[in-house]
């Protein structure tokens, strides 16, 4: 089943699902006029809300409505819970070399996870607004859950079955606040800007058997200003999968249904720079960041700039037959308007 948040009816939007073509959808203020209305009473209206989804995959609605991407907001456009982890231990590995720390063992048995922002997403087609260059802007490439409730200290068992939806998420970091933030001791806040999600959100039995294991086996594809930059396969390399990174966040506190739990940014291990880039055979990258610390590791300095203003970043997921399964993130960078920049 595919739902989706249309930019209507107030602030968290109107509830439409979505057929699998992601081509026509239908609001159902009947069943739930908001998606976290239909997770917080998943019991009773999943069935009702899959009913429609196989008529309008039927064709059983003689005029469904068109569904168009640019009328929507993030599936959840605001939720309880958002936290993100850093499940591909390749991509924190990196980080650490590039500036020349060890990656302390723990990294490998307990998954470091932050809280971010979950008062305003935005939509998958709306813009990464930023006041400055300087800043370091920088896409991460990234898939999460939206949780069902889960209770404080769950099994991993528990945890894989809280799972009710998955989506694709571009989680905007700007890199070049990140150190002072660190410095302090505290984790990030002004680094983390608002993240976008993809246009549907898709129940597990929509990947078949992509999804297994509490993973998503398909490639992220990532284009960057229309040129294929990234294409790891997000099953691969993924040291901790959601349905550990559930009952982590879950350790201490119950979890909310709503709850949004990111993967951290997709990243394959790969030979070095030279075997890493698409144009060298490679799987590529899904963040800037990631190309910038294999440069740095084999020469010294990077070479890849951050997004700059009017870039376009384009994120997305195919079935096994090139369909999109999410529909695509697509963003331009763009200086937020009615601001002055900063000093």
């Amino acid at each position: 089943m595919k739902l989706a948040t249309l930019k209507q009816g107030g602030r968290d939007g109107t509830l439409v699902v979505v057929n699998r073509a992601l081509t026509h959808c239908r609001a159902v203020p009947a069943i739930a006029r908001t998606l976290q209305v239909a997770l917080d009473d998943w019991e009773a209206c999943e069935p009702q809300l899959r009913q429609v989804y196989e008529a309008l995959n039927s064709g059983a609605f003689s005029t469904p409505d068109v569904f168009d991407p640019a009328l929507c907001h993030s599936p959840l456009p605001r939720a309880y819970q958002w936290a993100d982890g850093s499940a591909y231990v390749n991509h924190v590995e990196l980080v650490r070399r590039a500036r020349g720390a060890e990656l302390p063992p723990s990294f490998w048995t307990d998954p470091l996870m932050y809280q971010g922002g979950s008062d305003s997403f935005v939509g998958p087609r709306d813009p990464v607004y930023a006041l400055s260059e300087d800043w370091g802007i920088d896409l991460e490439a990234e898939v999460a859950v939206v949780t069902g409730d889960v209770r404080m200290g769950c099994s991993v068992a528990d945890a894989a079955k809280s799972v009710r939806l998955l989506m694709l998420v571009n989680d905007v970091s700007l890199r070049n606040l990140i150190p002072a933030e660190l410095a302090k001791g505290f984790g990030f806040f002004q680094s983390k800007p608002a993240s976008a999600f993809s246009p549907v959100a898709v129940t597990p039995d929509e990947l078949g058997a992509d999804w297994s294991d509490s993973r998503v086996h398909r490639p992220l594809t990532v284009h960057l200003n229309g040129a294929l930059f990234g294409q790891p396969d997000a099953g691969q390399d993924m040291i901790f999968n959601f349905a550990q990174l559930i009952a982590h966040a879950a350790k201490t506190r119950e979890l909310e249904a709503g709850s949004v739990i990111g993967s951290g940014t997709v990243s394959n291990k790969q030979g070095g720079l030279q075997g890493s880039s698409i144009a060298n055979g490679g799987v590529g990258y899904a963040c800037i960041a990631e190309v910038r610390m294999y440069e740095t590791i084999e020469s010294g300095e990077p070479q890849t700039d951050y997004m700059k203003f009017g870039d376009r970043v384009q994120i997305d997921m195919p079935d096994r037959f090139g369909a999109s399964i999410f529909g695509a993130i697509d963003q331009t960078v763009t200086r937020y308007p009615g601001a002055a920049s900063p000093d």
